[in-house]
């Protein structure tokens, strides 16, 4: 995610995403760069459009759920198509039942 990340920042730049370029950008926040795995994302997003990548990584993270919808990108399709929000069960929590601890408190 932080190869991709970083190739976005280029992107948005009208920067060349090359491996020096990400590790430069990594490398100023501190993150080291596994040339291996930075080889495989360049090799995946040679030739895409930032709005490619964008929504191809918001189809695979909707396929993995977490309750959380991504935002649409700029020019993405129009909110009323987006599916309708589920609501949100309020479960009513018994009331908690005093202790008679005459007075005294566990943690008074």
């Amino acid at each position: 995610m932080r190869y991709i990340a970083a190739a976005l920042l280029l992107a948005q730049a009208e920067q060349e995403v090359t491996a020096a370029n990400i590790e430069k950008i990594l490398g100023s926040v501190g993150v080291e760069v596994d040339k291996k795995n930075l080889d495989i994302v360049l090799k995946n997003i040679q030739g895409k459009s930032m709005e490619e990548l964008v929504t191809e990584g918001t189809k695979k993270l909707a396929s993995v759920g977490g309750g959380v919808a991504a935002a649409p990108a700029a020019g993405g399709a129009p909110a009323g198509d987006a599916p309708a929000e589920k609501k949100e069960e309020k479960k009513e929590e018994p009331e908690e039942e005093e202790d008679d601890d005459m007075g005294f408190g566990l943690f008074d």
